[in-house]
Order: C-alpha cells, then structure tokens, then sequence
C-alpha cells in the first residue's frame, strides 16, 4: 500500500484564468450592478463560508449531515450497486472537502479528484486530506465550472460519482442549473450524481441563515469587495456599504446584496461608478426547490433513476440519480 503520495494539482487552464477585469467592470456598470459569487471565494471569503456552516442559523450543512449520517448505509449501497467499489469522486466546489471525506470509508473510493474556484485554499486542504488518506489517490483542479464543467482530460476515466452537496446548485438559476446538470452527466461517463439541494421553507428561517446575528455571512458579503480591489484595482471601502440579505418570493430564492451607505464614487483604472444612498450591488442567489421540481429538473438534464433522502421536516434533500 501506498504511504508516502502527495496530492496532485491542476491549476486553471489558459481560459479559465483569463483577466477577470472586463468582467467585474461590465458587472459594476449594469443599470443594476452585479458581481458574480465566485468572487467571493479568496482564501479568506473560502475560510469566512467554512465559518458560516458552523453557525446555528445556518441549517443546510448540519441538516444534509444528518442526512447521511441516517441514510448513508443506503446511499453506500445503491452506488456500489450501479458503479461497484473502487470508483472516482468528482467533488464540484470542493473546499475543505469535509463532506467528501466523511463518505470515503462507506464508498471505496481509488480517487478523490476535488474542484474549486479558490486554488490557494483547495492546495493547503488536500495536503491535510492525503495525510488522513494515504492510501488514496487524491487530485486537485483549479477551476471556475460556473460557465463551463470540463476537467483536465485524464482526469476522469470510466464511470464517476459526481459529488456536488450543500446546496450549491441553488447559486445558479434554473437554466444554467440544467446546463451544468447536464454537464456533470456528461463527466460521470455513465456513473452517478449525489448533489444537496436546499428545499423551500419558513421565510424567516430562510433569511436568518443569510443574516446571521454574528454577522459572519455580512463579512463573507463585504469581504467580496477586498477581492474586488485586487482583481479590479478599484477603491471600495468596506465601511461604506452593508450587508442585506431577502427572500425574493416570486422568483423562490435568497438574495444577497451589499448596500450603500451613502453617496459614493467607486474608481478603477479605466472606470468609475456613481452610487447613491441606499443603491445595491447584487452578490448572490440562492434558489429554493421543491422536491418534485428538482426531480423534474434532473430528468430533463438526462439523469435516471433518481432517490431523495430527505430530513424530519423536509427543509433539505439528497438527491442521488445515474446516468
């Protein structure tokens, strides 16, 4: 048995780390402004989220724990029905890949192969995670799959388990959630999908886990705006702006924005942007599924045989489905 390997790492290809200015800037400029979620995810916005599942108002991560803490054995089972031990785990926004690793002695794995959009911190927790697991081939890839899911080729050979828990399909809204659906079958080679799905709830229990009293998520929110001044070369001042998180009922998803405080100019080289008092930068979506819907969705992305797993009060879902 191997005891002395040390992960793998594939950072961003040649596209994937194109200048991300052009894109910041076209965001700040939109009659609404924007800037797109990955941004938040620097070393210290990936060390902030970590944070944010500790917290008491944050349900999903302790709910989806639960989930396959019951119900693992039979998850276990069902994957080594269709795919037989000794499979490859694709896990899409890995981070500090606890998730994944509390599954590993259930699923046999042979090769962990981890993604995430924050390279620095995806690096430090795979040096960790092959020193728990020896044994096992560990591979990390640098890699923003919010336009595109495509792996390093070699990276993926024969039937996979695409991992993607916690409820971050929810960041993407409905068609671009099929697109990547669609996508991840694509990498499973005839293998399987286990993804975490935050399920329609109470309002204030939904905005509670974006307003924590802490304010821990309101620091990850405005800490996106330190990563935006290196990337950008802008000048946002943290103290300027607040966090706002709402439910927006119609369209069934969170949102999250930062908020001026007052009137302000925000410069970059090249730009600038006029905000006044109370205008927003939206940060973040986070859609909200009813079981039936999500299903739906997975069958028109191609996927088959599909089980739920859900809590007591059915706030959250594990969905595992095969290709």
């Amino acid at each position: 048995m191997t005891t002395d390997r040390s992960p793998l790492f594939f950072p961003a290809g040649a596209a994937a780390q194109a200048d991300p200015r052009g894109e910041l800037a076209q965001g700040l400029l939109q009659p609404a402004a924007a800037v797109a979620p990955k941004y938040f995810y620097d070393r210290l916005g990936s060390a902030l989220f970590a944070a944010i599942t500790e917290l008491p108002e944050y349900y999903p991560t302790r709910t989806e724990a639960a989930i396959f803490e019951r119900h693992g054995g039979d998850i276990a089972q069902a994957l080594h029905h269709r795919l037989g031990s000794g499979m490859t785990m694709v896990d899409l926004g890995a981070g500090d890949s606890a998730k994944a690793a509390r599954l590993f002695p259930a699923l046999q794995l042979a090769r962990y192969v981890a993604v995430d959009i924050s390279e620095a911190f995806l690096r430090q927790s795979l040096q960790a995670l092959q020193q728990r697991f020896p044994a096992l081939e560990v591979v990390g890839v640098g890699l923003d799959f919010s336009e595109r899911l495509a792996l390093p080729e070699g990276r993926v050979s024969g039937p996979a388990l695409v991992f993607y828990p916690g409820s971050s399909i929810g960041n993407f809204a409905p068609a671009d959630a099929l697109r990547l659906l669609r996508e991840a079958r694509e990498l499973a080679a005839g293998g399987g999908l286990l993804i975490g799905v935050d399920l329609f709830k109470p309002v204030p229990v939904l905005e509670a886990a974006y307003a924590d009293a802490l304010g821990v998520t309101a620091a990850f929110n405005l800490n996106l705006l330190r990563h935006v001044n290196r990337l950008l070369g802008s000048d946002f001042e943290v103290a300027d702006w607040r966090h706002v998180a709402l439910f927006n009922a119609r369209a069934s998803r969170v949102e999250m924005h930062l908020q001026a405080r007052h009137d302000l100019t925000v410069s970059w080289p090249g730009g600038q942007r006029r905000f006044v008092a109370g205008e927003r930068i939206h940060t973040e979506n986070s859609y909200k599924w009813a079981a039936h819907e999500f299903e739906a969705l997975l069958h028109d992305a191609g996927w088959r045989d599909l089980r739920c797993w859900t809590d007591p009060r059915d706030w959250f879902g594990v969905f595992l489905a095969f290709a």
